[in-house]
């Protein structure tokens, strides 16, 4: 878990791939805000058509790559909780404060992933690192 965490705290901007309501496959940039009890965690807000699209299929996938040349590909199924607690940790990072000003926010939303793996690779020909988590 060490190492995932690592990676996506590097690398700030990921990519969150869902399928959209239509069947099609949607990617946006995310952020990862925090590592807490084992479990990944994210926001958003539940006007956004991701919410939506997490909503009917909460299977996602995130992928990152560093400026290295590794990249991170992360699979799981979104678990939405109202959690004051997670949702106070989220606000900690300014651009989520900005976006959402208190964890009592109707539209703000927090989420895990559940039943997560993750895999680590690289061009450097060593084979990948994969990680339940």
């Amino acid at each position: 878990m060490n190492d995932v965490v690592k990676f996506l705290e590097a690398n700030p901007v990921q990519y969150l791939a869902t399928v959209g309501r239509d069947g099609k496959a949607k990617c946006r940039p995310f952020m990862f805000s925090f590592e807490r009890d084992g479990k990944l965690w994210f926001n958003t807000g539940n006007m956004k058509d991701v919410y939506k699209d997490m909503q009917e299929n909460p299977n996602v996938e995130v992928c990152i790559a560093s400026p290295e040349y590794a990249w991170i590909r992360i699979s799981g199924r979104a678990v939405f909780v109202d959690d004051k607690a997670v949702k106070a940790a989220a606000l900690e990072n300014p651009i989520v404060k900005g976006n959402y000003k208190t964890p009592d926010n109707p539209v703000f939303e927090v989420f895990y992933l559940a039943d997560a793996k993750a895999v680590i690779a690289d061009f450097s020909g060593n084979p990948p690192r994969e990680y339940a988590l």
